[in-house]
C-alpha cells in the first residue's frame, strides 16, 4: 500500500478546495450588507462587476444572493445561516457586523469582508498581513487624525461633534481615532452615541448647538440616516466633514475626503476572484485603499457659503469634485 505524507495530504486537500472553483461552471456568491445606503450599494456593485468580468473571461456562470440586514444583528445572523444552508461558494460581508456573522457561521466557506475598519479588533483576522482560516477581505480605515486637523485648519473648528453607533466594533475603533485627532489638534470633542438609525436625527439635534461642526467616519448606521443629519446641520449653518465622499455627492456636506467606495468594492471583488482561482483566504493579506487614485476630495461651495467659510484656493485646486449651485462637477 502506498503511504502518503502529511505534506501530500495537505496538497491534496488544497487541490480539492481549489477545484470546486476552478472546474465548476456554476458559481453562487452570497453578498450581504448590514444596511442599505449609497456607499455600501457602491461596494456591492463593485464586487459584482469585478466577479462578472472574471466569470465572462473564464466561461463561468455566476448567480448572486444579495441580502440586507437592515441594521439588525439578528437578521445578519439569519442571513449567515441561510448562506450556510444554500452552500454559497463565497460569502461577502459588507461592513463589520455582517462580516462577523458570516465568519462565525461559515467555517468551510470562504468569507470575504468589505469595508471593515478594524478587522483585527473585530477578530476577523489576527494580522492584516494575511487572512485567518477561511476569512480575509478589505479594510476601509481612513486617515481620521489628518481629517480632523484639516477640518480645523479650513473651518476653524474648536468644538467637534461626533455621532457613532455604540454597539459596532468599527465605530468603537473610529472613536479612538477621533479622540486622538482632537487631542492632537487641540480641540474639544463632543460625542453622542446611538444604537440604531432611528436615533440619528435626535442625536444630531442634541449635539448641533454644542459644537462648531460635525465629523462623520464610516459608521454605516449613522450614514443610513445621512439626510436627517444634513438637514439639522445645514439649518444650524454648521459644517460637516465626511470620511465618505459618496454620501456627499448629492450635496449638503461642507467637505468630504476619502476613498471611492465603488473602487473599494472592486478591490473586494478582486479578492473574491483570487479565491475563485484557487487561492486560500488565509494566504491573502487584508487590502487597504492607500493609493492616491483610490481617494477623492469634495467641497460643497453652497454649504461653505451658508456657513460663511472661505476655502483656501490651494485646497480647492486639490479637489476633484466641487458641488455648487445644486450640482456636482467632477474634475
Amino acid at each position: 500500500m502506498k503511504r502518503f505524507s502529511k505534506k501530500m495530504v495537505a496538497i491534496a486537500a488544497f487541490s480539492v478546495f481549489a477545484a470546486q472553483f476552478l472546474f465548476s461552471e456554476d458559481i453562487k456568491i452570497g453578498i450581504a450588507k448590514i444596511v442599505q445606503h449609497v456607499a455600501l450599494d457602491s461596494v456591492e456593485q463593485g464586487v459584482i462587476d469585478v466577479v462578472d468580468e472574471y466569470a465572462k473571461s473564464a466561461g463561468l456562470t455566476v448567480s448572486y444572493d444579495k441580502q440586507n440586514a437592515n441594521g439588525d444583528v439578528n437578521a445578519a445572523n439569519q442571513i449567515a445561516a441561510n448562506f450556510k444552508g444554500e452552500k454559497v461558494d463565497v460569502a461577502v460581508g459588507i461592513a463589520t457586523p455582517i462580516a462577523i456573522a458570516l465568519a462565525n457561521s461559515l467555517k468551510d466557506t470562504p468569507v470575504v469582508f468589505g469595508t471593515v475598519t478594524d478587522p483585527v479588533g473585530a477578530r476577523l483576522v489576527d494580522d492584516v498581513r494575511h487572512g485567518k482560516g477561511n476569512v480575509t477581505g478589505m479594510s476601509d480605515e481612513i486617515p481620521t487624525v489628518q481629517h480632523i486637523a484639516l477640518f480645523k485648519e479650513i473651518a476653524g473648528i474648536k468644538k467637534l461633534g461626533y455621532i457613532y453607533t455604540s454597539s459596532e466594533a468599527n465605530s468603537q475603533s473610529s472613536l479612538k481615532l477621533v479622540q486622538e485627532g482632537c487631542k492632537k489638534a487641540g480641540i474639544k470633542l463632543v460625542v453622542q452615541s446611538i444604537s440604531n438609525s432611528s436615533e440619528v436625527k435626535q442625536a444630531a439635534e442634541a449635539i448641533v448647538r454644542r459644537v462648531d461642526g460635525l465629523y462623520l467616519s464610516t459608521d454605516n448606521t449613522v450614514f443610513s440616516a445621512l439626510p436627517a443629519i444634513k438637514k439639522v446641520f445645514n439649518k444650524a449653518k454648521k459644517p460637516i466633514f465626511s470620511g465618505d465622499v459618496t454620501g456627499a455627492m448629492s450635496g449638503g456636506i461642507f467637505m468630504a475626503s476619502g476613498f471611492n467606495y465603488y473602487k473599494a468594492g472592486r478591490a473586494t471583488g478582486e479578492i473574491v476572484v483570487q479565491i475563485l482561482k484557487g487561492e486560500k483566504p488565509e494566504n491573502i493579506p487584508v487590502r487597504f485603499m492607500t493609493n492616491a487614485s483610490d481617494s477623492d476630495l469634495l467641497f460643497d461651495l453652497d454649504v461653505a457659503k451658508n456657513c460663511k467659510i472661505t476655502i483656501p484656493a490651494s485646497y480647492l485646486n486639490q479637489a476633484n469634485m466641487i458641488f455648487e449651485n445644486g450640482s456636482l462637477t467632477k474634475k
